[in-house]
């Protein structure tokens, strides 16, 4: 039988090397980190100084933006800790975890800011519209900025979507206490603000309920949702000498590192005359023209060997 078959060290990186998706986008989340904590500091003074709710709303979800830029910050370090004996994917799913804190981070702050608004619906205070107005487009401009620099990176992984999708919430929210104080400010309708708190409490929810469901398909191993195991099933038993396959399984560590194993039924007669590796190699080539999978495994197995295993099972 063939054993597994991998090209050099884990993912197929050098020592020292960046091993995850997020790895790349580390200088950048430190750039929105710190843009980021000095919109917070100063929408919390804003805040305080106006009387509004949405602009302390917009505050609170800057917090969250810090704590989750400074965990998938976080999370980027671990995971770029090479394996060990005990961990041999080494500590990959940092960054899944980091995401799913970010989610019920998420959760948390628009759930608490939905409550304030409907108190402050019954209640609504004067603002200064004028005041209000400034603060909201310094965390717009802002939040624009941090955006730009994680466009790229949200697309390759879920941490630094997770981060993206906390600035982009924020940025819609800046924007929203903007409308609410020009609102105040023409029609002295006071509602408008804590209305304004209530479309940012909405727009962090859903966003935060699609990421969660990215994350946890990581977690229970579910199959990329770019690979098509049907087409993967069909390309391998297409190779010359293949007669069956089982035991497929297709699963991401984490963003970025999809992996696969299978057990690939050969005829004896095939693999005499091209042997083990040329076997091996004709798989992998198989799969890295028609799939971007990072790490294959693959059981060469003669016809019949299928029934063993399932004798060693009972």
């Amino acid at each position: 039988m063939g054993a597994g078959h991998d090209h050099g060290h884990a993912y197929g990186l050098e020592p020292g090397a960046d091993r995850t998706a997020a790895a790349e986008y580390r200088v950048r989340l430190r750039m929105a980190l710190c843009l980021t904590v000095t919109v917070l500091v100063t929408q919390i003074v804003g805040g305080f100084l106006t009387g509004s709710l949405a602009l302390l709303a917009d505050a609170g979800h800057m917090a969250t933006d810090a704590v989750g830029l400074v965990m998938a910050l976080l999370a980027i370090h671990f995971a770029n800790r090479p394996p060990s004996e005990r961990r041999t994917f080494g500590y990959a799913r940092a960054e899944i975890l980091a995401a799913v804190a970010n989610c019920l981070l998420l959760f948390g702050v628009g759930g608490f800011i939905l409550y304030e608004s409907i108190e402050r619906l019954m209640q609504p205070p004067d603002i200064d519209g004028g005041l209000t107005i400034v603060f909201g487009a310094v965390g717009l401009i802002a939040n624009c900025i941090s955006l730009a620099l994680l466009m790229r990176g949200q697309k390759a992984s879920l941490n630094v979507r997770g981060a993206f999708l906390e600035v982009m919430s924020d940025a819609l929210g800046s924007f929203a206490v903007i409308v609410s104080a020009v609102v105040v400010m023409a029609t002295g309708f006071r509602q408008a603000d804590p209305i304004a708190s209530i479309v940012i409490g909405l727009m962090i929810v859903p966003r935060a309920w699609r990421l969660l469901r990215e994350a946890l398909d990581v977690l229970l191993e579910a199959a990329p949702k770019d690979v098509d195991m049907a087409e993967v099933r069909s390309h391998i038993v297409a190779l010359p000498g293949v007669e069956d396959l089982h035991d497929l399984h297709v699963w991401t560590i984490t963003s970025g590192l999809p992996v696969l194993s299978a057990h690939v039924v050969v005829r004896e007669d095939v693999l005499d005359s091209v042997g083990n590796e040329k076997m091996l190699h004709a798989l992998q080539g198989c799969l890295g023209r028609h799939f971007d999978v990072e790490h294959c495994t693959f059981q060469l197995e003669p016809v019949g060997h299928a029934e063993h295993e399932a004798g060693l099972c009972h």
